[in-house]
């Protein structure tokens, strides 16, 4: 591209991380122009935070981690890089020296400017992860390991079933894995399939493990089985000093970044970025149709909220983050039937969360590890309890004390995977509440008299379904192989599961594409399909 200004403008549908991160990189290395539409009032999607009354919320956790170097550098370029003790790590007495020069070398980045969250609101947290899954009222390790924590709370005569199940199906394996039942068997055996994925997946999805696309699993879980997990383990024993993250199966990784006042902060501060540099931002923006003619979208057709009145919008190139759903049946004039058919099949697991501000937990942290007021240090809890339907527990004052307005109270999320229209999608908000509260007490996480507020949020579309019609997903991105300005981009974008740092990684390659004239976009289409995304380490930031 050449310096001099093209008046060239790029239509982004959707302000969550995908859609700004598109708005960002055409700024910093292109001449084009972006203008962003979205359709609701809120920036970041679902990374967004939610300010309750001074308690902030994260819609679903979000860890800041990356196995592309250039990826953590957008992140530390717009938050600074935490340097010295945040409030936690003060009272904890933590030291986070050898943390931040562990991410700062093994991502091939050495100086920055360092931030005091005590002093600075701009700041990214170092943060260690704790997940566990609870389960007949005990907590396990996650992923799951066959342990002395397993053993203790299952007894030894599951641990021998256990391991006679995991060897049996490493003699004899499943062939062709045709479900994720199949792909899960395959790495832990029939044994630990049963008491840790099949009910569990179920309480997420509302469908059967055979039922489900086994490149979830594939996504999800990637190369992670009890073998990995044994040497993860050990080598941690013998503090192996490996390479932090590019070594590491995804789920075993075991410390991150965090903004300080939750992703929605990082998020929120691109935005002033993108207008600072001169693009824009629309909220209650709805874009209900897609024009195209000759290979190309020509424009969009834009719903003000506001006025309740449409505009058409004229552009040169298009980002989508909408649903990819919305996108193809919005293509004007119509597209083939077929394709319009998978798209119309394509489904989605729609998501509450029900804040709870509380005195206190009454369940007790029984963990070697240290945290305020001796609350269990969790970021966030798996419940594979059957007798509930709470899916997750979070625990905020966990992922940055500074998400909390009083540090003496607690402040968790109760997780609920549903479909728009259930019996609990359609409970109205002081159901819910209730409802969360119940299920918290029964499990024997907290008394009903230490609920001091709470606040319900619904999140549709939350995530891409792995059945329906999306075994024939490819079809509909062969289809838009055809429109050489169109970039299909983030979760929904492209039906997806991915995780942040995928969604900006597909926004990224999309600018790359333009500035190198790359008519394909098979290297978006790919991403998270394997370990690597199919992409190689790129150098200086740059993506080929």
């Amino acid at each position: 591209m050449n310096n001099s200004k093209s008046n060239k403008v790029a239509i982004i549908i959707g302000a969550g991380p995908a859609g700004l991160t598109a708005a960002y990189d055409l700024l910093l290395k292109t001449d084009i122009k972006p203008i962003i539409f979205e359709e609701t009032n809120a920036i970041g999607g679902i990374s967004r935070t939610v300010n309750y009354k001074g308690n902030r919320i994260d819609i679903g956790g979000h860890r800041f981690y990356s196995k592309h170097s250039s990826i953590v550098k957008y992140w530390l370029d717009i938050l600074r890089l935490q340097n010295k003790p945040a409030k936690d790590d003060l009272i904890l007495k933590r030291d986070i020296t050898m943390l931040k020069k562990q991410i700062l070398k093994n991502n091939k980045i050495y100086s920055y400017t360092d931030g005091d969250p005590e002093q600075q609101d701009l700041v990214m947290l170092l943060r260690n992860r704790i997940s566990r899954i609870f389960y007949k009222k005990h907590f396990f390790d996650y992923p799951v390991t066959l342990n002395f924590n397993t053993i203790k709370n299952l007894g030894f005569f599951y641990l021998i079933s256990s391991a006679i199940s995991y060897f049996k199906i490493k003699i004899k394996p499943i062939k062709k894995e045709e479900n994720l039942e199949d792909f899960i068997i395959n790495r832990f055996g029939e044994k630990l399939y049963k008491t840790f994925f099949k009910d569990y997946t179920f309480k997420v999805w509302g469908k059967e493990c055979k039922g489900i696309e086994p490149s979830w699993g594939r996504q999800r879980i990637k190369g992670l089985s009890v073998k990995k997990t044994i040497t993860h383990i050990i080598k941690n024993i013998f503090k192996y000093k490996g390479k932090y993250h590019k070594k590491v199966e995804t789920s075993l990784i075991g410390s991150f970044m965090y903004p300080k006042y939750g992703p929605g902060q990082l998020w929120e501060r691109m935005v002033d970025l993108i207008i600072k540099q001169g693009g824009e931002i629309y909220f209650n923006h709805k874009v209900v149709s897609v024009f195209h003619k000759d290979s190309n979208v020509a424009g969009v057709d834009v719903l003000n909220s506001g006025n309740s009145k449409t505009k058409r919008i004229n552009g040169d190139y298009f980002f989508s983050s909408m649903p990819l759903k919305n996108l193809i049946l919005g293509l004007t004039p119509k597209i083939n039937k077929e394709i319009r058919s998978i798209a119309g099949g394509l489904m989605f697991r729609d998501f509450i969360v029900v804040g709870l501000l509380l005195n206190k937990l009454k369940i007790k942290n029984m963990s070697k590890i240290k945290s305020i007021n001796n609350i269990i240090p969790d970021n966030w809890i798996y419940v594979q309890e059957k007798n509930v339907l709470i899916g997750r527990l979070q625990i905020f004052n966990n992922w940055s004390p500074y998400l909390v307005k009083d540090e003496d109270s607690v402040w968790i999320g109760a997780e609920y995977f549903c479909n728009i229209g259930d019996k609990i999608w359609e409970k109205t908000d002081r159901d819910l509440a209730s409802l969360a509260i119940e299920e918290s007490v029964e499990i024997g996480f907290l008394e009903k008299k230490d609920v001091l507020d709470s606040i319900v949020i619904r999140v549709p579309k939350a995530y891409p379904a792995y059945f329906g019609t999306y075994n024939k997903i490819d079809k509909i991105y062969k289809c838009l192989e055809q429109f050489e300005n169109l970039f299909p981009i983030g979760r929904n974008g492209l039906h997806r599961y991915n995780n942040m740092d995928h969604s900006m990684m597909s926004a990224i390659l999309s600018v790359q594409n333009i500035v190198n004239g790359k008519k394909s976009k098979r290297n978006i289409f790919t991403i998270n399909m394997e370990e690597d995304y199919h992409e190689s380490v790129p150098e200086q930031g740059k993506y080929e």
